[in-house]
């Protein structure tokens, strides 16, 4: 029986794709052992294209049966695929005494890759084939970056990986406690976004230098956690050994922290933009000339000697910053439950030293409707004010005084001008 116009269309488009994917991952292999000469190859472009296209052309020709019976036969069938590779590795290797079997494991998956379109999963097969070429390419990098990576540098990233990958997803991601305020996720996920901004920053500061690292882990961190950045780099100082550098990364982050306020509320409620714009970009504008000088000052300085980098994954600060964030969810839900909207102010304050973005997106949208415009635009300022005052104590504390005078005096300053400019422009708006 022979099928119809559409089936023979999908047949030979899934074909096509196999033969593609074949081609791609051959034309890399093919590429790197190009001076060979002809036929001293176990496998180079044409025989990825074939196999590749083998695969194709029997998911194509089970197309009547039921899924199960469709596996069972491409499985059945991929067994001469490997024995056929696996003979010419033997051969390979006792003629040259090569024994690796990247490309013998790399045919191996481009047989099913080319079985992968017929079930409907073009796409995934043609991303890993893309993954595939570029691995297979980056081999020399690959190898150069183990030899530079050290113990202490695997061990931090592979228990970052525990801590995120593995134990983050078993958390439950509800309210325990008291007006349920504790949510273990979120407070594991907050140790997980510390620990990560400090391997981040360590591996930028590691591969672009110290003073440039500091800049990408700020810019890019700060968006996300400005807090986290700020015990991050307080926690990394004694390895980028500049604390004007360092000092002026952080105070760059929280300048971050109120563009990143003002978007929020632009999205959420537009209209509160007008009167949030001069306290707060008055305060961006304080922090990155401070940030600016200080980085001037930094780079003319000598580095001094670094101690010897230990773990970068850091833990215990993290699940030190876990536990105060916890404390502070549950005295703001308690402020809250107990005053109503009287609290607003304290519950501001309370939630601003750990992080601004509960109350912004708690109070934005009732600005206009529910509460009146002058208490929401007072209560983000405020927690914008404290939360800035509170990453200079939080830098004094962790990092020292070396470092921590250079934050907490410019992050106090303009708290202060940040709360006073919000005042201001509240009396004479009413």
């Amino acid at each position: 029986m022979i099928p119809s116009y559409p089936l023979l269309v999908t047949h030979f488009t899934n074909i096509a794709i196999a033969l593609a994917i074949g081609l791609l991952v051959g034309s890399e292999r093919g590429w790197m052992v190009r001076a060979r000469q002809e036929g001293a190859r176990v496998a180079g472009i044409r025989t990825f294209a074939l196999i590749a296209l083998f695969g194709g052309v029997i998911a194509a020709a089970t197309g009547a049966m039921e899924d199960f019976h469709r596996w069972l036969v491409c499985a059945l069938i991929f067994l001469p695929v490997v024995a056929v590779l696996t003979s010419g590795y033997i051969l390979s290797a006792r003629q040259d005494g090569n024994i690796s079997i990247t490309t013998q494991v790399a045919a191996m998956l481009v047989y099913w890759l080319g079985v992968l379109p017929a079930f409907g999963l073009a796409l995934p097969a043609v991303a890993c084939a893309v993954v595939i070429a570029l691995v297979l390419h980056l081999k020399n990098s690959l190898h150069r970056w183990l030899q530079v990576l050290d113990e202490a540098e695997l061990l931090g990233t592979l228990q970052f990986l525990l801590a995120s990958v593995v134990l983050l997803p078993l958390l439950p991601n509800r309210g325990f406690g008291p007006w349920q305020s504790f949510n273990p996720y979120h407070l594991w996920w907050m140790v997980v976004l510390i620990s990560g901004l400090s391997l981040v920053g360590y591996f930028a500061m590691r591969i672009v230098g110290s003073r440039k690292g500091v800049v990408a882990t700020s810019l890019t961190g700060g968006l996300v956690s400005s807090t986290a950045v700020t015990m991050s780099l307080s926690r990394l100082h004694r390895e980028v050994g500049n604390s004007q550098i360092v000092a002026a990364g952080i105070l760059l982050a929280c300048s971050t922290m109120f563009a990143r306020i003002l978007l929020v509320v632009a999205i959420i409620n537009n209209s509160l933009v007008p009167a949030l714009v001069l306290p707060l970009g008055s305060g961006t504008l304080v922090l990155l000339a401070v940030a600016w000088w200080l980085w001037r000052n930094g780079i003319t300085a000598t580095d001094g000697n670094r101690p010897e980098i230990r773990n970068p994954f850091q833990l215990i600060p993290a699940l030190q910053f876990a536990g105060l964030l916890a404390v502070v969810m549950f005295a703001a839900e308690a402020l809250q439950q107990g005053f109503g909207e009287s609290g607003l102010y304290l519950l501001s304050v309370f939630t601003g030293l750990a992080d601004v973005d509960a109350i912004v997106l708690s109070l934005a949208p009732k600005g206009g409707e529910s509460l009146d415009t002058s208490v929401v635009i007072l209560c983000i300022s405020l927690a914008a004010a404290t939360n800035t005052l509170m990453k200079g104590i939080y830098c004094r504390v962790i990092a020292g005084p070396e470092l921590g005078w250079k934050v907490l005096w410019p992050a106090a300053a303009t708290a202060v001008l940040v709360l006073a400019v919000a005042s201001l422009n509240l009396v004479a708006g009413s």
